[in-house]
């Protein structure tokens, strides 16, 4: 039986891999259970000192939701229960007692954006692009990545990418500081990640916790009535019919290829 998450943990590094690359990495509820559980079983070992979260293959980190799945939640109330689960989970990531830096294999979409931006930092490969694209299926974020964005880059440039619906190419991400690195054409995301990480090996895992306890501090600052807001809009555009429409569309035009 494949594991939706492989982890190792290794010369103070925690790697936590995305592991379901036939379908796109898609986040699945029992994959971003996955994840929280890596992430909760590491948090109190004292030897870490930075944690990886990456995907499997060279196409997606993680493709969003799993439309399979999602296409079981009907009506604002179930929608709202999935968000908080899914929201849940982020929120494992997103409070890890150690910087976590995201390690793009491939686009992060929709719900791979949310997850990409629960992290503390993000490396990119040559190819790997971001976006947050639920606009085109209706809805809004739910995970708790719209108010990761806002907070990141601010409101006027988050609403330009989430209403134009922008998919950003690595330079524009990082030109915009959703990226904190992206490897150059011809080189690897291992070697791009390695390099950006090798400073952080040296440190005291004390120290690095020290760091990360006080930018968590100014992260989750009023975070609470944000994340309401986001779930709140969130289950009423999952209600909506123009959502029915959207994903109609979508199945017919991929019914079409």
């Amino acid at each position: 039986m494949t594991l939706p998450v492989e982890t190792t943990n290794r010369d103070g590094v925690l790697r936590i891999c995305i592991n379901r690359h036939e379908k796109r990495n898609a986040l699945s509820m029992a994959t971003l259970d996955a994840i929280a559980a890596a992430f909760d079983g590491a948090a109190s070992d004292e030897d870490l000192r930075l944690a990886v979260l990456t995907g499997a293959g060279e196409k997606s980190f993680a493709a969003g939701g799993d439309l399979k799945e999602l296409a079981s939640v009907k009506g604002e109330e179930a929608a709202i229960r999935m968000a908080t689960h899914a929201k849940a989970a982020l929120a494992t990531v997103r409070n890890f007692p150690l910087p976590v830096v995201a390690a793009l294999n491939g686009d992060a979409l929709g719900g791979g954006a949310e997850l990409a931006m629960a992290c503390d930092m993000r490396i990119a490969a040559s190819h790997a692009r971001i976006g947050f694209i639920q606009g085109k299926l209706g809805i809004t974020s739910a995970w708790g990545g719209g108010v990761d964005l806002m907070r990141l880059i601010g409101p006027a440039r988050a609403l330009q990418m989430m209403t134009r619906i922008e998919v950003l190419a690595p330079a524009d991400a990082r030109a915009m500081g959703l990226y904190n690195a992206v490897a150059d054409a011809g080189m690897s995301l291992e070697d791009a990640l390695e390099a950006f990480i090798a400073p952080m090996r040296g440190q005291s895992p004390h120290v690095m916790r020290s760091f990360k306890a006080m930018a968590l501090h100014l992260r989750q600052n009023n975070r609470e009535e944000m994340d309401r807001l986001e779930t709140r809009n969130f289950g009423v555009a999952w209600a909506h019919p123009d959502h029915d429409r959207a994903v109609e569309r979508l199945l017919n035009k991929t019914r079409a290829t």
